[in-house]
């Protein structure tokens, strides 16, 4: 019933507001708005900002690694784009199209119903996929935990039945759009609760679970949650088939048509086949959520996330950052061994775990342990050359990749050449690339010699875009 109470407080909440004229509720001050990027605005800054919502389809973290169907489409856009790919989550849809009219994000990437209403305030794209809206209700209750005796409910076929009753549904979406016309349609009130803060799949739990009645739902995800709730049903209709888009700014016209072009392409694909059906239609892969090692339910990374924990904290980093590090290193095996000799979820090179007293070097708190000392002295040379934390991080995970020898050099050939050494995009990190060739490894400012530099170029920027998934997902 926590929950049960929850959703109360937040209709209070509302109430009160109404009530009280908006006057008395806490100030927030919202960001400033920001010129709207265009496609030439975006190729320009080499990313591209997308929100979307976190569920167990459109995106998750599964194993360490970010997963969903909207995440997929989105990384093959970018991909095709050629730009870095920022994804950020946020459930709270009138936030969303907030942040896409001023400018602070570029898409947002979900299963948008195309509506009148809400082309108003969007431009929608070429639909992904296609999907009703249908009612969730429980189609059976248990008697008591674990009885074997189930108590079947009367079920409503007809949306004549809807009448008189409350349905619960994410404030400002499709579904409130429907239900209004659904009451038109038939005569007769229904009563509408818009929760703001629950996304669809939470507020399907809550039908599971007994604590509200009813909700509204895109049958796609509807049939996904069958396979966690086997008690639900989702049979009853509320609209005919409808399109699925993402949305965009209505200035951003030359993003639009990029979009439109690659998704007609993109749909034809035998990727986008497997995506869709990986998602929706494969049982073996909708059940990965009901893995501890997915963000949605489970809510770890490995097996190892306590113990990650707590020697990031005696070293004040974040956790996520470590397992990042720790996913690239060794998949969190941790008896990993590299071809160089290289050992453990951290990967310690034997002399590095001696000069760090690691004895039992596979053992996964010391090397956790020894991985973190060598990460703080890292930094605490680097911090020496380079002020700014989140800067000097990206030297100090290249440092541990090939050492710091080599991004050393890399600095000195960045100065030499009127690039600036304390700055890594673009600058620094082009000479770590190309470090392999002779003009760079010749050079006469180089101590180090010949680096294979593909390897802590990627390095650095898998890590920090993983991070980034797990701070979406993870606390």
């Amino acid at each position: 019933m926590e929950k049960l109470y929850f959703v109360s407080l937040i209709l209070l909440s509302l109430a009160w507001g109404a009530c009280s004229g908006g006057g008395g509720g806490r100030k927030v001050s919202e960001p400033e708005p920001e010129a709207v990027a265009d496609l030439p605005q975006i190729l320009e800054s080499g990313k591209i900002r997308v929100v979307t919502n976190y569920n167990s389809t459109n995106y998750f973290v599964y194993k360490g690694q970010p997963m969903g169907y909207q995440f997929e489409l989105l990384q093959a856009f970018a991909n095709f784009m050629g730009v870095k790919l920022e994804v950020t989550v946020n459930n709270d849809l009138q936030s969303n199209f907030e942040a896409l009219q001023n400018g602070h994000i570029d898409i947002i990437a979900s299963s948008l119903a195309v509506t009148r209403e809400t082309e108003n305030m969007v431009a929608f794209t070429e639909p992904h996929s296609f999907s009703r809206q249908v009612l969730v209700q429980q189609a059976y209750t248990p008697d008591q935990v674990g009885a074997m005796s189930i108590t079947y409910n009367r079920l409503i076929r007809s949306q004549l039945d809807l009448g008189g009753k409350s349905v619960y549904v994410q404030k400002g979406s499709a579904f409130v759009q429907r239900l209004r016309s659904l009451s038109n349609e038939i005569g007769d009130s229904i009563h509408i609760v818009e929760i703001p803060d629950y996304e669809v799949e939470q507020l399907i739990e809550l039908v599971a679970e007994g604590e509200i009645p009813y909700t509204v739902c895109d049958e796609n995800l509807a049939r996904v949650n069958l396979n966690f709730f086997p008690n639900l049903d989702v049979g009853t209709a509320v609209s005919f088939q409808q399109k699925q888009a993402w949305a965009v700014n209505k200035g951003a016209v030359e993003l639009l048509n990029a979009v439109n072009n690659w998704m007609l392409g993109f749909k034809k694909t035998a990727q986008y086949q497997r995506v869709y059906q990986k998602y929706f239609l494969n049982r073996r892969s909708v059940h990965l959520v009901d893995s501890d090692f997915h963000s949605v339910k489970g809510g770890q990374v490995s097996v190892y996330d306590d113990l990650i924990r707590e020697e990031s904290a005696q070293f004040e980093w974040d956790w996520r950052l470590i397992a990042s590090i720790i996913y690239q290193e060794s998949r969190f095996i941790p008896d990993a061994e590299s071809w160089a000799g290289a050992l453990g979820l951290m990967q310690l090179m034997p002399q590095t775990a001696d000069r760090f007293g690691v004895e039992a070097i596979t053992s996964p708190r010391e090397n956790i342990r020894g991985g973190m000392q060598l990460l703080q002295w890292l930094d605490e040379r680097m911090a020496l050359r380079i002020e700014e934390p989140e800067e000097r991080l990206k030297f100090v995970l290249a440092s541990y990749n090939v050492g710091i020898g080599h991004v050393l050099d890399a600095m000195k050939l960045a100065e030499k050449y009127g690039k600036d050494p304390k700055q890594w995009d673009n600058n620094v990190d082009y000479y770590i690339l190309n470090k392999s060739h002779p003009k760079y490894y010749n050079d006469p400012v180089v101590e180090f010699g010949y680096c294979r530099g593909e390897e802590p170029y990627h390095y650095v920027r898998e890590i920090l875009e993983r991070y980034e998934h797990y701070r979406n997902v993870m606390r």
